[in-house]
């Protein structure tokens, strides 16, 4: 990849992890507008690398909180919000990682072409409308419980199927089950660690097993773009939507889906 492309690709993984529109559906544009090929396994490492250590540096406040409430926890039983918010996204992340591990080979076989993403970015965008439209908005993410959380993680489940968005289903549910629209954002921003560190750890795996050739100068540069792109697209969504709700999200969903769908089928 040339620098425009690796610029043009981390600045898409940067932006698109944490908002609601769906990744995948944004990854296969430069590829179907401007015939490039696949980024490679090494490329998507270094700019989830980037999305995580953005999401951590955003939250480092409440995530040191959250580990030094959740050893007191293990070690002297001590129980409190930031012990049990711990467990929580602990929780929500395992149905993710049994159903992820037992369909990941059916999914890639079946689930990954681009007709699929533009249709489920169509259908999912109506979901995040339906749950911005019945929320409640009454419950912190301090205030989730287990039964929510776990609800929570089995809606992350459908994130396996390209064009979902797994920040875009998991705050659907999660407004729908009573979060307001900050802490839905910031419980889904919380689960993503450990679904992009584990992400991240079996790309890192498959590279070392097949002994990529790597090129440093571009994974470099990826990294820096999609941390600064992610770290400000974090900061500005959770003010977006505290005033404007999901609606500008959807629409730009609905528009987006629309477009691939005219572009792949016609």
């Amino acid at each position: 990849m040339d620098t425009f492309q690796v610029i043009i690709l981390a600045l898409i993984q940067g932006l698109t992890e944490f908002l609601p529109i769906s990744s995948s559906a944004h990854l296969i544009l430069p590829a179907q507008l401007f015939g490039w090929e696949d980024q490679g396994l090494s490329f998507d490492v270094a700019v989830h690398i980037g999305s995580l250590l953005a999401v951590v540096l955003y939250f480092r406040v409440e995530i040191g909180r959250m580990v030094v409430a959740w050893i007191a926890s293990i070690a002297k039983g001590e129980h409190s919000d930031d012990s049990k918010l711990a467990w929580w996204i602990i929780l929500a992340t395992l149905p993710a990682v049994v159903i992820g591990f037992l369909a990941k080979d059916w999914v890639e076989t079946y689930l990954r072409g681009p007709g699929i993403i533009a249709v489920t970015t169509v259908i999912f965008g109506l979901f995040l409308w339906y749950g911005d439209k019945m929320a409640r908005c009454e419950l912190s993410e301090y205030q989730t419980g287990w039964r929510k959380a776990l609800l929570i993680g089995f809606a992350q489940v459908l994130a396996l199927i390209p064009g979902t968005s797994r920040s875009g289903i998991t705050m659907t549910a999660a407004l729908l089950l009573g979060l307001n629209r900050d802490a839905a954002a910031r419980f889904s921003f919380l689960m993503s660690i450990p679904v992009i560190l584990g992400a991240a750890t079996l790309m890192t795996k498959d590279i070392i097993t097949e002994g990529l050739t790597i090129d440093w100068q571009a994974l470099g540069l990826g990294v820096v773009v999609s941390f600064v792109a992610a770290y400000f697209c974090i900061h500005y969504f959770l003010k977006i939507i505290s005033k404007m709700g999901m609606t500008p999200f959807v629409i730009y969903r609905l528009a987006l889906g629309v477009f691939l769908c005219g572009f792949i089928f016609l």
